[in-house]
């Protein structure tokens, strides 16, 4: 009877003490959205107040384009916060049309050929659906269908396209029997598909990690969706906090442009002050993540890096096309791949490192 007593105590002590770890990663997690939302309102209120002063004072170009980012963000923060209100599924769900819009901006981008269609059809209603609906079988929800121990589909969405879908795409185009530009046309599918949606469907894969700390200790309630959705919050903040510093620094003391005839506006003291910049403030945001202070820098660096490397290649493919911008998202703006490009470069490479430093892998 004293082992019963024993086992039940130790049992109601273990259950008294767990929760308050999942309540200080929520209140953290709470913490850094109404952090961002309140800069967005400063910045919304200096973006209308600008607009006041006299053309010869201030860059009425430069204001606007200001003004317009301030809208893109607005919209990117109502779709991360619509994901924190009503859960993990519709976060996944909204990722998955944007990269159903931001491939059909990729496409559309170049005509296409009769015989590209009927490839197309599979690009857009199979293998664009098939690899969210693939990330959205999370491991419970495997478990409770097939009475399994819990794991994700991380075997299957990590080559459904880089494998399957790469080889279906020129073997479907063959069976059309036009050979005009095959290679040509079979590459731009491929390239289209795997960056707008391979790439991209790793930060809602974000959402499957079973988040820990260098101590082996889990990050939060596993079961929770909040955890999880507080690191895809941090790492899409890093990522544009990225994009606007390094475009300050090349505007303020940018002289050596890194490839003028891909983009005029990228130059070696921006990405340099940039990526320093962004490393610093996502190392002072580590207390959000499961990651420590010089972590957080690590990992803000190469997302910052990536992110960099992604508005550039990007930038050179519209060269190639001889297009501005890939279509328009807002009014007076660019399209839905000019914003989220140095996202799709990052997202890959962010949810790896912490798949395998940061979490559970089963």
């Amino acid at each position: 009877m004293r082992d019963v007593l024993s086992s039940q105590a130790a049992v109601w002590l273990s259950l008294m003490q767990t929760p308050d770890e999942p309540h200080v990663v929520h209140t953290q997690i709470y913490w850094l959205l109404g952090v961002v939302l309140g800069l967005l309102v400063i910045a919304y209120v200096a973006g209308r107040l600008m607009k006041r002063y006299p053309e010869h004072s201030l860059n009425p170009a430069m204001i606007e384009q200001f003004n317009n980012r301030i809208r893109v963000w607005w919209l990117m923060s109502a779709i991360l916060v619509a994901g924190f209100l009503l859960g993990r599924a519709t976060t996944i769900i909204l990722f998955g049309c944007i990269s159903f819009w931001a491939l059909r901006e990729f496409i559309t981008m170049t005509p296409t050929r009769r015989g590209d269609h009927r490839a197309l059809f599979w690009v857009f209603f199979v293998f664009t659906p098939l690899q969210y609906v693939l990330i959205s079988l999370s491991r419970d929800t495997y478990s409770d269908w097939f009475h399994v121990p819990h794991r994700d589909f991380y075997g299957l969405y990590s080559i459904v396209i880089p494998v399957y879908g790469l080889l279906f795409i020129p073997m479907r185009i063959a069976f059309s029997d036009d050979p005009k530009r095959f290679l040509e046309r079979s590459a731009k599918i491929q390239v289209g598909l795997f960056i707008c949606v391979y790439c991209l469907s790793y930060a809602p894969a974000l959402l499957n990690l079973r988040l820990q700390t260098t101590a082996k200790d889990p990050w939060g309630d596993p079961d929770s969706h909040l955890p999880n959705a507080g690191l895809l919050f941090y790492f899409i903040l890093i990522v544009q906090l990225g994009d606007v510093l390094q475009y300050l620094w090349s505007r303020l003391a940018g002289r050596r442009v890194i490839a003028p005839r891909i983009n005029a506006s990228r130059t070696w003291e921006g990405l340099l002050g940039g990526v320093t910049s962004t490393t610093l403030v996502g190392a002072l945001l580590w207390w959000a993540t499961p990651f420590q202070f010089w972590q957080a820098a690590c990992m803000s660096m190469v997302v910052a890096t990536m992110g960099f490397g992604g508005s550039l290649v990007m930038s050179a493919i519209k060269r190639d096309r001889g297009v501005a911008d890939y279509g328009t998202l807002v009014q007076g703006h660019h399209g839905v791949l000019d914003r989220i490009d140095s996202l799709c470069f990052a997202a890959p490479v962010f949810y790896h490192l912490t798949r395998y430093f940061f979490s559970q892998v089963h």
